[in-house]
């Protein structure tokens, strides 16, 4: 049987995998990697909970962050599971943290880059962005005054700033913090920097007409640049026929240094190697936008969620729908050919993420399935 140690107000759980380096590859390893790697499926899939999960985020090292009841009666908790270890399983807990009431209430989880920490906030906690060292066994802190909680939570790729979107038409926002970490200054309520109603963006239906309808809706999926000193956020229209937008703003003044019109809601979207161009989702399409010129080319295969290598040129993917097939596909992308290979059915996947050194990635559904993929040749 598998148990949960449930530690103490403001205790969390320890991680077992320690920090890694990235491997450094020649050009030509990299080149004969991918050209020599097997199409036959290299996915393996493994249980990481029980039941369905509220709100899911995964680290670079395998361990999921998950909202979940696993038996009835019990108030739903959030847990760390380890998909290495089937009995790695750990309750997150704050100070003053009062019972949820509720299962699928409001929240937003993200990991850092390392898998050292963990930021996130729940509608059962207290309306803020709370911190968790990982590797130190620390409830670092809380940070933000939130009404309405975050959509979305990212943080920088050294730890340095933690951004967070929020949905709510005109009083949405993008808003960016100092972590607090690694030399940031300490924690405060207020941000560093923040955007609010795009004075860029054009209403795309009339008012009168069509009420709220073609309106600026918030600030949607929000990622850091490899290099950590711009962000991509999805600009979100309210409506289903209506177009999202993508800004790219400057890391710490949230300036905006580009924009870009889409076609349909954006589902996603991940930086590529090296900060030149992102790929982002819509309308269950991929794009890839490269920045000089401003130009956006629509890849050859479906997907809802992509997230990009840190150093290759390729992509894990996963789209909810595949032509002859009642279940979706986990797939491998190279953008070299823009081609798709190492196909997994998989259903209900709602997060993806490669390992800090790139070697794996890591997959899991709302129903608790995990998928790790692992080619011999990273």
């Amino acid at each position: 049987m598998e148990t949960i140690e449930k530690p103490a107000a403001g205790g969390i759980v320890v991680r077992k995998n320690g920090a890694q380096g990235l491997a450094v590859r020649s050009a030509a390893l990299i080149r004969r990697g991918i050209e020599d790697l097997s199409r036959e499926s290299n996915w393996t899939r493994k249980p990481a909970f029980v039941g369905k999960a509220s709100k899911v985020a995964l680290s670079s090292h395998g361990n999921v962050c998950a909202i979940s009841a696993e038996t009835r009666g019990t108030a739903p908790r959030v847990t760390i599971y380890d998909l290495h270890n089937s009995f790695g399983q750990m309750a997150l807990a704050v100070p003053g943290e009062t019972p949820a009431l509720a299962k699928h209430l409001p929240a937003s989880f993200a990991w850092s880059r390392t898998g050292s920490y963990l930021a996130g906030a729940w509608a059962a906690w207290q309306p803020a962005i709370h911190v968790f060292d990982l590797d130190g066994k620390e409830f670092t802190g809380a940070f933000g005054k939130f009404q309405k909680l975050p959509s979305h939570v990212a943080w920088s790729p050294d730890s340095v700033y933690i951004a967070a979107a929020t949905i709510g038409g005109k009083s949405a926002s993008l808003r960016l913090w100092a972590s607090g970490l690694r030399g940031a200054p300490p924690m405060e309520d207020a941000p560093l920097a923040q955007a609010g109603l795009p004075d860029w963006l054009e209403r795309q239906t009339y008012e009168a007409e069509f009420g709220e309808e073609g309106a600026f809706h918030g600030y949607g999926n929000t990622v850091f640049s490899p290099d950590g000193k711009r962000i991509a956020s999805v600009v979100e229209i309210q409506g289903e026929w209506a177009d999202d937008a993508i800004l790219i703003a400057e890391v710490p003044w949230l300036r905006r240094v580009q924009s870009f019109q889409a076609q349909g809601h954006v589902s996603d979207l991940t930086w590529l190697a090296g900060g030149d161009a992102l790929v982002y989702c819509a309308a269950s399409r991929a794009y890839r936008l490269d920045f000089e010129p401003l130009e956006s080319q629509q890849l050859p295969f479906d997907a809802e969620f992509c997230v990009a290598h840190p150093t290759l040129p390729l992509l894990a993917c996963y789209t909810s729908w595949q032509q002859d097939s009642a279940k979706g596909h986990l797939f491998i992308a190279d953008l070299r050919t823009n081609t798709r290979y190492d196909e997994c059915e998989a259903d209900g996947v709602v997060e993806i993420r490669w390992s800090e050194d790139g070697a794996k990635t890591y997959a899991v559904s709302k129903d608790g399935m995990a998928y790790i993929y692992e080619p011999d040749f990273l």
